[in-house]
């Protein structure tokens, strides 16, 4: 997983020190002499390819591959299920470490028929989910987690069912499912392992920036701000306690500042790069939304006071945003007012009550004439 993410970075236009970052993912290609991996990284970032290295790895590549297939022939000649299981798996897992995605699937396929267990055929399938990530191929996590989920229901431990959940929510927060993955990674704050996948810090930087768009603000406060295993290590994100505490604490010119470093943070993640302008536009406006429920009327100058920001620029975004609906408020721009505009609840109540009670005569209307007849 870090290989997979050093590449996306330097896919990234705005990646700091990518010389340095190089370094690095050439250093794990050789390592584990990836020859698989580096010709694709090679089309990916229009590097040159090293034909002398790329062969020495491939020559090695295919004396591994032919010593686990002498392995195996000699585990089913010989032994039982358990050592043809343990070569088949030796075989996929080769596979994945050199970045040979289809084959390395197949493998554990394979290596998951064979397998006789709950526990082993869920660590399969976890292994199998990995190689997904890697590869970014979002259909096949989904398909995979919920087979491993049809395996948990009947039975499994909780360290694998935890294993699972914080796999389903990186998986989610790739597919912008914020409020479901803040749910499973608040149940998994206390029993996190799942380290193979993403760092703690990660993890919990994903908890924070997640439910910061999903709870609301008393059980953002339990559950998240006086977290103890989130107040260990929030310190060591940049920029992350500020954003949170910003937001609750009505900090707002803090929040807005954190939330111009974090942005950066977010754009080079692999998982919620594509969400960095949603998750940019939802902070602001739930912000926005914060302040304005204290206030009936406040001066544009003021509110913008508040948030570090230019009258121009505060006009421009709310404008922006009541356009679209999302804010329940109006600007007086000869006077520099913002005044709040809170729904009629009672009024909205009542006309749902009417076009239901429609509904229903008509769908009543109707069943009458078919029982006549």
């Amino acid at each position: 997983m870090d290989i997979a993410a050093l590449r996306f970075s330097l896919s990234c236009s705005g990646a700091p020190d990518k010389e340095g970052l190089k370094a690095k993912l050439v250093a794990h290609i050789k390592e584990k002499e990836m020859a698989p991996f580096y010709r694709s990284t090679c089309d990916m970032l229009g590097w040159p390819v090293d034909e002398a290295w790329l062969a020495e790895m491939q020559a090695a590549n295919t004396a591994e591959l032919a010593s686990l297939a002498e392995k195996l022939a000699t585990a089913e000649q010989n032994d039982g299920e358990s050592e043809v299981c343990a070569a088949l798996r030796g075989r996929a897992e080769f596979f994945m470490r050199i970045g040979e995605k289809t084959k390395a699937l197949d493998a554990f396929d394979e290596t998951y028929a064979k397998t006789v267990g709950l526990g082993p055929r869920l660590d399969v399938l976890l292994s199998k989910l990995r190689v997904c990530f890697f590869a970014a191929d979002s259909k096949l996590v989904a398909a995979t987690i919920e087979k491993a989920k049809g395996l948990l229901e009947e039975g499994g431990d909780w360290e694998r069912r935890n294993r699972l959940k914080v796999y389903e929510a990186v998986y989610l927060i790739s597919v912008r499912n914020f409020k479901k993955a803040s749910a499973l990674l608040l149940d998994s704050v206390a029993t996190f392992t799942a380290t193979e996948l993403i760092s703690y810090n990660t993890f919990v930087m994903y908890t924070v920036l997640t439910s910061l768009l999903s709870l609301p603000r008393a059980e953002l406060k339990t559950k998240v701000i006086d977290a103890p295993e989130i107040l260990q290590v929030i310190g060591e994100i940049p920029s992350l306690s500020e954003l949170q505490s910003g937001m609750y604490d009505c900090q707002y010119r803090t929040l807005m500042c954190a939330l111009v470093n974090i942005i950066d943070t977010i754009q080079l993640d692999r998982y919620m790069h594509a969400h960095a302008r949603y998750f940019w536009r939802e902070v602001r406006v739930l912000a926005y939304t914060q302040f304005l429920e204290s206030y009936r009327s406040v001066s544009l100058a003021s509110m913008a006071n508040s948030f570090g920001v230019s009258s121009e620029f505060l006009d421009k975004e709310l404008s922006g945003f009541i356009a679209t609906e999302r804010l329940s408020c109006k600007i007086d721009k000869v006077n520099g007012v913002v005044s709040s505009t809170r729904p009629d609840t009672k009024n909205a109540q009542y006309q749902a009550t009417i076009k239901q009670g429609d509904l229903l005569l008509n769908r009543l209307q109707k069943l009458s004439r078919v029982i006549n007849i």
